[in-house]
This record gives C-alpha cells, sequence and structure tokens, in this order.
C-alpha cells in the first residue's frame, strides 16, 4: 500500500458535489454509495433526473444505441422485447437507478451551479447556485455533459414570427400540430426521429437542410419471436448479446472515423440506403452528402428518409435568409428570395456542443479561469481532470463523446478514474503540466488521422476549427488508457497530502 493511502477509511470522509444527474451523475452518485461515502450532493438545474433524457420529449425521441449496450455494467438492461429503448423507457430506467440506490436523499434539484472557486488556503471547492445557495467540497465532479445548452439559430426577423417555435429540447405539447404548416429547421438525429410522427399530423412539412447527413438503416426496435424466446427462457443470453454490439461496435465502426476498411462498405450501405427507399431522383440527388461518411454523425434510421416520399413534405435546401410574421424567406442561388409560409416552427438544430460547462464559472488554483482556459477550445487529460484544477473532474467532459459505440461506456470508465482518484483522499491531485502536454500532442496526432481533420461540423470549435467533442479512437483504447493511467497515477498527477 502507498504512503497516500496510509489511512484508508478517511477517504470515506470526503465530501464531493456532483453537478448534473444525467447518466454520468447518477453513475458517479451510486459508485460514491458503493464505496461508502455517503456525504456528497447531486445538484441538478433541472425539476428533476435525466440530463438529455428529462428535457429531450419530441416525439419519437429516442437512442440509436441497443437498449443492451445503453445501460450501466453493473444495472444491466434486461428486456425480451426492446432492442432499442425510446426516451420514456430511458427515463423509467434512471428512475429506477435511483430508487433502487437510494440516490433520492442526496440529489437537489432546481439547484443549477453558477459557479465553483477553489480555495487554496482551505484545499476546498465552494459552488453557488443560481439562486444563491452555497455548497462546500474537498471534491467537485462536473457531470453536465455535452448536449445541454440548445442552439437556435439568430435569424433576422425572428422575433416578428407569429406562430409557435421552439427547440426539439424544448418541446410544446401545447401545441397542437393537426392540419397546420410546420417548419422544421434542420435534419440530424432529432429531426430524422421526430418527422415522420410530425408528418402523419401536419397539414405540411417544409423540412429547411443546410447540409445532408448520411443515414443508415436502423434495425427493428422490436426483436423478432425466436429472439424473445430465446431471451426469456435463456436471461444470460442477454448478456452474450451486450458483449456482442458492443465488440462489433468497436470493430466495425471504430475504422471508419480514420477512414479505415469499414469505411467504404458503410458509405455504400448508406447510398443503399438512400436509393432504396427515397422514389424521385432530383430528391435523391438533393439528399446525397458530399462529405465523408463519419464527418458528422451519422443517422441510424429507416423511417427518416422515405417520409420524403409523402405529398405533403417538401425538402428546402435554399439558404434561410429571414423570418417573417407569418413564415420564411429563402434566397436561391441565383439570389432570387421565396417565402414559404409556416403556422409552426420546429428547431431541430442541435446544441451548443463545444461550449463545456457554460455559462458556469469555474476558478481555480490562483484564480485560473476555466473557460479561459478553454478560449481556443476545450481539452483535458483523459476528458476528466485539467492543470490548476486540483480535485476537479469532468464525466463525459472533452474528447470523450462517441458516435460509434455507446456512451455508456465512456461515462463508467471516467467514473472509476475518479473513484480511485478518491482513494488518496484526503489530499490534493492535480494533472501535472507535462501530462497534460503529453497527453494533448498524442491527441492532436489521433484527431489529424480521422475523418473529421479539416472536415466541418459540430464537433469543432467553431471560432478555432478545434476538435472538441468525439473521442479519435476505439473505446477499447480509451479503456486501456485509463487503466493503465490508474496504475501510475502519481506520474500524471501531482499528489499532496493534506494535513
Amino acid at each position: 500500500m502507498s504512503q497516500d493511502l496510509a489511512q484508508p477509511m478517511a477517504w470515506k470522509k470526503t465530501k464531493v458535489i456532483v453537478i448534473g444527474a444525467g447518466f454520468g451523475g447518477i453513475c458517479m452518485g451510486v459508485q460514491l454509495k458503493r464505496a461508502g461515502i455517503e456525504d456528497f450532493r447531486i445538484l441538478e438545474r433541472a425539476e428533476e433526473i435525466g440530463g438529455i433524457w428529462h428535457h429531450n420529449t419530441y416525439p419519437g425521441c429516442g437512442c440509436d444505441v441497443p437498449s443492451h449496450l445503453y445501460c450501466l455494467s453493473f444495472e444491466p438492461y434486461v428486456d425480451n422485447m426492446v432492442r432499442y429503448p425510446g426516451q420514456p423507457e430511458i427515463l423509467a430506467y434512471l428512475q429506477r437507478v435511483v430508487k433502487k440506490y437510494g440516490l433520492r436523499k442526496h440529489l437537489v434539484t432546481n439547484a443549477a451551479a453558477k459557479t465553483a472557486v477553489y480555495n487554496e488556503s482551505s484545499a476546498r471547492w465552494t459552488v453557488t447556485t443560481v439562486d444563491g445557495r452555497e455548497y462546500r467540497a474537498d471534491v467537485i465532479v462536473s457531470a453536465v455533459g455535452q448536449l445541454d445548452k440548445p442552439q437556435i439559430p439568430q435569424f433576422p426577423g425572428a422575433e416578428t414570427f407569429q406562430g409557435a417555435a421552439f427547440h426539439t429540447a424544448q418541446w410544446d405539447h401545447d401545441c397542437d400540430l393537426s392540419g397546420r404548416k410546420v417548419a422544421v429547421i434542420g435534419n440530424g438525429s432529432s429531426a430524422a426521429q421526430l418527422l415522420p410522427h410530425v408528418a402523419e399530423k401536419a397539414g405540411h412539412v417544409d423540412v429547411y437542410q443546410r447540409t445532408p447527413n448520411w443515414v443508415i438503416p436502423k434495425p427493428r426496435e422490436e426483436f423478432g419471436p425466436l429472439t424473445q424466446a430465446a431471451f426469456k427462457h435463456f436471461p444470460v443470453l442477454q448478456s452474450l448479446y451486450r458483449k456482442e454490439i458492443y465488440l462489433a461496435a468497436d470493430l466495425l465502426l471504430t475504422p471508419v472515423i480514420r477512414q479505415g476498411w469499414t469505411h467504404w462498405p458503410i458509405k455504400q450501405l448508406a447510398r443503399w440506403h438512400l436509393h432504396h427507399q427515397v422514389i424521385d431522383p432530383d430528391l435523391r440527388a438533393r439528399l446525397t452528402p458530399d462529405h465523408a461518411i463519419g464527418c458528422k454523425r451519422i443517422t441510424v434510421d429507416s423511417r427518416y428518409l422515405p417520409t420524403f416520399n409523402r405529398e405533403n413534405v417538401s425538402l428546402v435546401t435554399e439558404k434561410i435568409s429571414r423570418l417573417t410574421p407569418s413564415g420564411i424567406v429563402t434566397e436561391s442561388e441565383d439570389g432570387g428570395f421565396h417565402e414559404r409560409a409556416a403556422d409552426v416552427i420546429i428547431y431541430a438544430t442541435g446544441f451548443h456542443a463545444s461550449e463545456f460547462l457554460v455559462p458556469m464559472d469555474v476558478l481555480g488554483r490562483r484564480g485560473r479561469n476555466l473557460q479561459q482556459e478553454w478560449a481556443e477550445g476545450a481539452e483535458a487529460y483523459l476528458g476528466i481532470a485539467l492543470p490548476g484544477f486540483p480535485n476537479f473532474y469532468l464525466v463525459h467532459g472533452p474528447n470523450t463523446i462517441l458516435g460509434h459505440n455507446s456512451n455508456i461506456f465512456m461515462i463508467e470508465n471516467q467514473v472509476r478514474f475518479i473513484m480511485r482518484c478518491l482513494q488518496h483522499m484526503p489530499a490534493t491531485l492535480e494533472v501535472r503540466s507535462q501530462a497534460m502536454e503529453s497527453y494533448r500532442s498524442w491527441m492532436d496526432e489521433a484527431v489529424s488521422k480521422t475523418v473529421w481533420h479539416g472536415c466541418s461540423s459540430w464537433y469543432r470549435n467553431p471560432e478555432t476549427g478545434r476538435v472538441t467533442n468525439p473521442w479519435p479512437a476505439s473505446t477499447m483504447r480509451y479503456w486501456m488508457l485509463t487503466r493503465l493511467q490508474v496504475l501510475r497515477l502519481s506520474a500524471a498527477f501531482d499528489i499532496k497530502r493534506r494535513s
């Protein structure tokens, strides 16, 4: 046992503040309780748990990662029927986890963190919420995620529009779309999921597309009768299925982001999917991307493209110029303008994904301001910790989001790493600058070998072009790196024992 662990029970007295009650915050809370740490709070800005699965309630909202993989390993999702989870199922799953592990008593809702300030003399953090409440802790774990701030384009004239307008993450359930003229701005995963449902109700739907996305087919949302029977009578098969789809994703989808051996066949699959689902050749041409597959997040859906065959659905590829009280004005390539009427505007325009922790201010050692540190693009050692910010950790931090496997796998690795750091308490742990420099060099080289290098997408900081969001390698590589660094923690972290 190292000298840092000479008092093995002392670390269980550590006081921890977890910010965010999505998958990351809930996973962190469970592992704290498992370790015997009871003095912690989970601050959640919303009125309930769930993170993105609480806020996103639009029609058709769900996950394109299979249910058996989109769950915590220690609390496996067991279902004989559902292959892909919808938003209600995911939220219900998280609520069951919270109840089972007794996290309610640690949860503080309607508590949006405004500032987190480190006091060097006491080696403790103070978190202040927007309503003025203060919480002091030895350790802060930020688990706010990357897709928590809706992005709504600031079109000229938007304030004059007289109809209903809302973002997919702020769905207006009181707005009846029946028979109305609906404008859907955006064509990513959210738009793909909601469009078939909107088209069934609306009188007409205009889909405003800036750049087409690659779309690959999604298997049926429920298992077939044979699989259902096998899962029912042989439950162990569900665990084997989880391992199978994890390995398949890591082996088959990881090469896509590096334009490896599966890049071409998956691109051909997307082309075949488009050809067989869209009848009109001109429409197919406008729905065909001109960027490399994997540059932007690949859409996995089998209902989106056929919706464009409906008579009440139109694809608009002209640039939006402005909004009017009654609709949207677009500008054609020849400079002409055309107004399309709209009763409702739905913004399926994604999130400010590169603005990590905004609007919270984090002040570390010697007043170092985290947002200033990240002015050219967010970064963190393994996506978890930063120099100058002792005992401050991130779950789902920079360069840890996935488009080729389950994000829950990444979260669990990060939480496991943080729990190992906490075993050194009472102490201050801070990433060494040399370790951060080495990691930065590795990350820059890894990103340079991916399809994202030189490609325009929400993965990049809009000001500097730095790729800040996705992990540029296999998830197995991340597992190995986090495990390896745990074994030699003192090489990467400056560990100072507190008196």
